[in-house]
């Protein structure tokens, strides 16, 4: 092992029961070294981080830290010992009931020499200084509920670097933030690289791991399957390495809409706003991109019902659409994936036909009652339709990868009809296979309902989209065909700059 080498793993093997999910794992993290992890949902990538966060017990196998033994027993051991995790749940970093500053000196509360009398001065100034190092723009009095989910990102985030850690792992940091933001994260992972932290950075995001990564190692079926460290980073065969096969770009073949399911005319989203119009088709899947906070989540709620409009006007199959809240919306038959699964998406306590039955119960019940046998049958033919994997749809959700917890949200309004099908970032946290699959099933299925999805990576868009809307600002500032489109000028109105050649 290099001399820089702070923390090693050994031949790491974890097993549920019968089922083997870490079968000999080997990874050296270097100091001041981003080590990019990637490995499809299911090939064993949360196991490894919550046996280095102390969360789970190895069965076998080796970790050392800076040369020495480590065998953490909880989370608390680990952060004392320097190994420092942001898991990709963001309320697993924040504690809601308690406000920023608080969060933000949590663990200097209650770790070890922890003062015997809080000191509310001494918090402040401590969080003061916790924020101003990571560039934190907030209220140190606001209540973590009240933040937007990319404000919550970067206190989780904060409190995990005011333990000035040997070693780091960021599990899909960037999924809820801004290009602002993740540019303040990449600047700060820069001066913890010169300080000599280890750095373990889970993500598919092709942009992140362009700007960050030192070495790229794949995990597949709980073994590591490559290992690219030679400059130029091989992007594609660390992808393959990761999949067990190559697996290409995909092209679309623009269709053309046979008659308009949904429009809007003179839509304001906000105060200040410029109004726009909007049409769906039948059978067209149309992609809105833009940066984090530019309104996509906003247009969402606002034809889901969650929010109102601050004018204009929508019909849904030519008749007057006005939703006061989700529930009227869901009988109108405009149906959304939330955008955070966790939070607005699973019930953890019920299982997998449960959570896809859920918002269609009257529908599958008699007098009242649920017919279960209904619900598990629905539930089945999902499972199969989107390539779904777990032993049945009996399982808790929590039994499940993170990308097949996407695909039972989606599952979940797909098994009904709808007229508009809206999905707000339907590829956070999942790998390019579960991607392409979810993607693959969108079109297949988007006869009969105009398709609205929400993304905030260009990729995603043009893997799945007849046509690509941007906005900025709250509003839609381009029109793309997905044939031969300007990069250019579309990269140009995401970023919200001016367009050369522009009226």
């Amino acid at each position: 092992m290099a001399e820089d080498a702070v923390f090693r793993v050994a031949g790491l093997r974890k097993s549920f029961g019968p089922n083997q999910v870490l079968g000999g794992v080997d990874l050296d993290l270097h100091s001041g070294e981003v080590v990019v992890l990637m490995g499809a949902n299911g090939a064993g990538k949360s196991t490894l981080v919550k046996i280095v966060s102390g969360v789970y017990r190895r069965d076998g196998g080796q970790m050392m830290l800076a040369g020495f033994d480590y065998r953490p027993e909880s989370p608390a051991e680990a952060m004392r010992a320097g190994v420092v995790t942001v898991h990709q749940n963001i309320n697993d970093g924040v504690v809601a009931s308690l406000d920023v500053a608080t969060n933000l000196t949590l663990d200097r509360l209650n770790g070890a020499g922890a003062p015997l009398f809080l000191n509310p001065r001494r918090i402040r100034r401590e969080a003061r200084a916790v924020a101003e190092r990571m560039g934190l723009h907030m209220s140190l009095d606001a209540a973590i509920p009240d933040l937007s989910l990319a404000d919550r990102q970067m206190v989780a985030i904060a409190r995990a670097m005011a333990h000035e850690p040997k070693v780091l792992i960021l599990d899909e940091p960037t999924s809820s933030l801004s290009s602002a933001e993740a540019n303040r994260l990449f600047a700060l992972i820069d001066r913890l690289r010169e300080r000599g932290v280890a750095i373990l950075y889970i993500s598919h995001r092709m942009s992140d791991i362009r700007r960050l990564a030192d070495r790229i190692v794949s995990l597949r079926d709980g073994q590591i399957a490559g290992v690219f460290a030679d400059r130029p980073l091989d992007y594609e065969a660390a992808v393959n390495a990761m999949l067990g096969q190559a697996m290409g770009r995909r092209t679309i073949e623009p269709r053309t809409a046979t008659g308009t399911v949904f429009s809007a005319e003179n839509l304001k989203l906000a105060e200040g706003a410029r109004p726009f119009s909007l049409s769906l088709g039948d059978g067209e899947v149309v992609a809105v991109t833009g940066l984090v906070g530019v309104g996509k989540t906003a247009l969402a709620e606002t034809l889901f019902g969650a929010r109102r409009p601050l004018g204009g006007s929508m019909t849904l199959k030519g008749s007057v659409y006005a939703p006061a809240s989700p529930g009227e919306a869901i009988a109108g038959g405009a149906f959304l994936v939330a955008k955070d699964r966790s939070e607005n998406g699973i019930v953890s306590d019920f299982n997998v036909y449960e959570n896809m039955s859920l918002p269609f119960l009257r529908r599958l019940s008699t007098f009242g009652v649920s017919r279960r046998r209904a619900e598990r049958a629905l539930a089945r033919r999902q499972i199969a339709e989107l390539g779904i994997v777990c032993r049945s749809e009996r399982d808790d959700m929590t039994t499940l990868s993170g990308g097949n917890q996407q695909k039972v949200m989606v599952a979940r309004w797909m098994a009904q009809g709808a007229s508009l099908f809206m999905l707000d970032e339907p590829f956070q946290g999942v790998d390019i296979a579960a991607r392409h699959d979810i993607a693959a099933k969108l079109r297949a299925s988007a006869a009969g309902r105009a398709t609205l999805i929400f993304v905030t990576e260009l990729d995603e868009a043009l893997e799945t989209a007849d046509r690509i809307l941007v906005m900025s600002e709250h509003t839609i500032v381009g029109e793309h065909v997905n044939a031969g489109i300007d990069m250019d000028r579309l990269l140009a109105e995401v970023a919200g700059q001016p367009v050369r050649g522009a009226a």
